[in-house]
């Protein structure tokens, strides 16, 4: 009689007398039901059957989902229901972050990922196994949400919209499974090493009971092995169908072993030793290592976690602003233009601007300010900040999904789901390592069987087996990334991508732009001169200039522009009657139009001297003496140079001992700046930097930094502009403050929340002390295993000591990464 055949899909046992084949690969595979048939020939005929190589578990029995279900997932394409997670984009497109259910290994991310990105309509999938959370974007005009999540339960798994505290209650519950199979291996180990006792301590037991005390342990071990132990063998089976060896290959197979060879000394009377009371200890030990590993890694990378649950799910909703009267109100219900009261004790759930009351606000949680800032009418407050004091009436300006608070998480979320380079290495390495292992172990048990002494033979070498698994060799890396990432980011430092720190500790070069970094980046009209009357044709009043400059500058989000806007003559006259038409401008250079003024139609232009030159002709020779007082921004039309604007931004106070904490760090020093020569010139005087490039354009910038590339260095830039974001994407670690424009923030690999880069000294000390760190880790699993290995197959440790030695290699290295997260005054050396 033939033994039944399991279901490619998702292996369970197929009814007899079906026959619903699966074409994989030029052959029939059985499926058990229709629907593991459907799911399965929709994987393969996507061109995803490489799924069925790479996965790691097996799935789970699959079924279409009934049509009752998909018409329930139709509830989500109401824009009631998505106002509450989805948040709507430009272009027709939409983003909403979803929980993901069935995943049990990567294979099973990848899957559904790439399942995501071929479908028609989906711009971009980011899925976090970890967090077991999706990023998932669309365009909605070709696409429905509900589709989205049909695609994934047809695919196996499920999908719903992100809810932390329901994520929190599934760790929650595997927290408990995990404590509930420790408690188990530790009562079999007590009660089994009840029964080996008497072995140990008398040698002239009579053989009925010794018989007995050998059966005793054998059922008492029986829970350790049927339950306990299946993390291990789970583990081991994924890493068999994917064709590699992993962490839990040796420890299952030095169970199996052990376990095998208990047996057949029961079945034969082999004597005193039976091995039952090793296993049941060995898996108590190595279950809570890998409980306590849990712990501290969870603890080492839970930023995103804690960012997430700052945000309350209530809020106090003003229904009457004249009479102050609020009703209780679901945060995600909040639309932009509410006004919510915040009372002292409470969480501002909204980025928004107070509108009423006086207090002080805690952003330590998000920028690591510890000291409280006050807030009063006019005052900016961000969603997930503690109000400390004074009721405060907050009209909300962002969002759900717009708050700087969810930007800082999505963030966040992306750097947690790269992997660093290190960790990569170090993985491959424990890989071959392990299989290194597996093949010791063979002339190992032989040796010991024919040449030594044979009833020694096993324990030792499932000892070899387990004390060298290299847990702490993988661990060693991304255990000390995930602790400093976290410290950093309770320091107001948000790593955004994972590759960062592992830069930072090898920057040799720092460049900086000049405006909102080195200085205030807030810029004034320092002097305004009328240059109309050198022409020699009929000059122009102060207002007529300003009122065009005005209108040039208008939407311009750049800091001078800002400035020139914000100048007003000392004596206001009559306003002119002018129109603009045909606006265009060129980045870092200026911006140029048809402008008419008194009914005369002109191209003017405004901006770097040497962009207006092209209209205005020859520069002035009092044009060239004002560029030496500051930064200058010219106005000109056809008939010549019209106006100046001088312009000066005061450094910022703290600068120059930050950038000589850099420098004794052997870190050289750059300013690149579109600014003018004297103005940056000056600047680099007064900070003692004597690497600088004035006038630069966002080409002069990238080429500059390229350039140190070619002559092996390695460039941290900072900037915050729209210009830098060419020269932050070059850079091999780019640094953006909180408020820099949104394509400098988005692209940049650090993001500094408190708006001040006096952070930087601390971000790289925390980054040079992570690489000695990961260096310790590395050089402990690595002497680690080099000791234990001759040790081990010498016949010195014993199964039990091997559990512990494992576990406490793993700790150790976890523990020394968790010193990352306590961490304080932070110095460069």
């Amino acid at each position: 009689m033939s033994e039944p055949q399991s279901c490619f899909h998702c292996g369970l046992p197929v009814p007899p007398n079906t026959h619903l084949p699966i074409h994989y690969e030029q052959r029939e595979e059985p499926a058990c039901c229709a629907g593991c048939q459907a799911v399965a020939q929709s994987i393969i005929d996507a061109g995803l059957g490489s799924y069925y190589h790479n996965r790691t578990a097996a799935a789970e029995k699959a079924a279409l989902p009934p049509d009752e279900v998909l018409a329930q997932l139709k509830l989500y394409d109401l824009p009631e229901v998505q106002a509450e997670f989805v948040e709507v984009l430009p272009e027709n497109e939409k983003e909403a972050m979803l929980m993901l259910g069935g995943i049990t290994c990567a294979a099973c991310v990848w899957l559904v990922e790439q399942r995501l990105l071929r479908c028609t309509g989906i711009s971009k999938a980011e899925l976090n196994y970890s967090t077991q959370r999706a990023r998932v974007r669309w365009d909605d005009s070709r696409l429905q949400l509900s589709d989205i999540l049909s695609l994934i339960q047809k695919t196996g798994y499920t999908a719903a919209p992100y809810d932390a505290q329901k994520l929190e209650a599934q760790a929650q519950k595997e927290r408990k499974k995990m404590l509930i199979r420790l408690a188990v291996a530790g009562l079999a180990s007590m009660q089994t090493m009840m029964f080996a006792l008497p072995t140990y301590l008398y040698s002239d037991i009579e053989p009925q009971y010794l018989t007995i005390l050998h059966w005793g342990g054998f059922l008492m071990v029986l829970p350790a092995i049927l339950y306990s132990a299946q993390p291990f063998f789970i583990g081991a089976l994924r890493d068999l169908r994917n064709r590699r060896t992993g962490m839990d290959t040796p420890v299952a197979i030095a169970i199996l072993l052990t376990f095998v060879a208990g047996i057949s000394a029961l079945v034969s009377n082999a004597g005193q030793g039976m091995y039952f009371e090793s296993i049941a200890m060995f898996v108590f030990f190595l279950l809570a290592g890998r409980f306590m590993e849990q712990s501290a890694r969870h603890k080492a990378g839970d930023a995103a976690e804690r960012l997430v649950k700052l945000v309350p799910a209530f809020c106090h909703k003003i229904i009457d602003l004249d009479n102050e009267q609020s009703e209780e109100f679901p945060v995600v219900s909040l639309k932009t233009g509410d006004a919510v009261v915040v009372r002292a004790g409470e969480t501002v759930p909204v980025d928004g601007v107070v509108l009423r009351g006086d207090s002080e606000i805690n952003e330590a949680m998000l920028t690591g300010e510890s000291l409280p800032v006050a807030k009063s009418a006019g005052c900016r407050v961000t969603a997930g900040t503690l109000n400390l004091s004074g009721p405060l009436i907050v009209q909300a300006e962002q969002v759900g999904s717009q708050t700087r608070l969810a930007h800082i998480v999505k963030l966040l979320d992306r750097a947690l789901s790269q992997k660093p380079r290190l960790a990569e290495l170090a993985e491959r390495y424990a890989s071959g390592f392990t299989l290194s292992l597996l093949v010791l172990a063979v002339p190992t048990f032989l040796a010991w069987w024919y040449w030594a002494d044979a009833g020694k033979a096993l324990w030792i070498t499932v000892s070899l087996l387990v004390i060298t698994c290299p847990c702490a060799l993988s661990l060693a890396t991304p255990a000390a990334l995930a602790a400093s990432t976290g410290r950093l980011a309770g320091l107001g430092i948000l790593i955004a991508r994972g590759h960062a720190l592992e830069s930072l500790a090898q920057v040799t070069d720092a460049v900086f732009d000049k405006t909102g970094t080195l200085t205030q980046g807030k810029l004034s009209v320092r002097q305004f001169a009328n240059l109309s009357a050198q022409n020699g044709k009929s000059s122009l009043h102060d207002n007529d200039c300003i009122a065009v400059a005005h209108l040039l500058e208008q939407h311009s989000e750049h800091p001078m522009a800002k400035a020139v806007l914000a100048y007003r003559p000392p004596q206001d006259g009559m306003q002119p009657a002018i129109q603009i038409a045909q606006k265009t401008g060129k980045t870092g250079h200026g911006i140029s139009a048809q402008i008419t003024l008194h009914g005369h139609t002109q191209t003017w232009a405004i901006g770097k001297p040497e962009f207006v030159a092209q209209i205005a002709g020859k520069q002035p020779a009092l044009l060239q003496e004002l560029a030496r007082q500051g930064s200058l921004v010219a106005l000109g039309n056809e008939q010549g140079f019209q106006a100046a604007f001088v312009l000066q931004d005061e450094t910022k106070p703290d600068a120059a001992a930050i950038l000589q904490q850099l420098v004794r760090c052997g870190i050289t020093l750059h300013i690149l700046s579109g600014d003018n020569q004297a103005a940056v010139s000056q600047l680099a005087d007064e900070l003692g930097i004597t690497h600088y490039r004035a006038a630069a354009t966002p080409e002069d910038k990238l080429a500059y930094v390229q350039q140190l590339q070619a002559d092996g260095k390695r460039v941290l830039m900072l900037g915050d502009g729209i210009n830098d974001a060419p020269v932050l994407a070059a850079a091999d670690v780019s640094v953006a403050v909180a408020g820099s424009a949104d394509v400098a923030r988005d692209g940049a690999d650090v993001v500094l929340l408190n708006e001040d880069f006096s952070a930087l000294p601390v971000m790289l000390a925390q980054a040079a002390r992570t690489r000695r760190i990961i260096r310790q880790n590395l050089i402990w699993a690595t002497v680690y295993n080099l000791l234990v290995v001759p040790l081990a197959v010498l016949g010195y440790v014993t199964p039990w000591i091997a559990a512990i030695g494992m576990s406490a290699s793993s700790l150790m290295v976890v523990w020394n990464a968790l010193r990352l997260r306590k961490y304080s005054g932070l110095k460069l050396q």
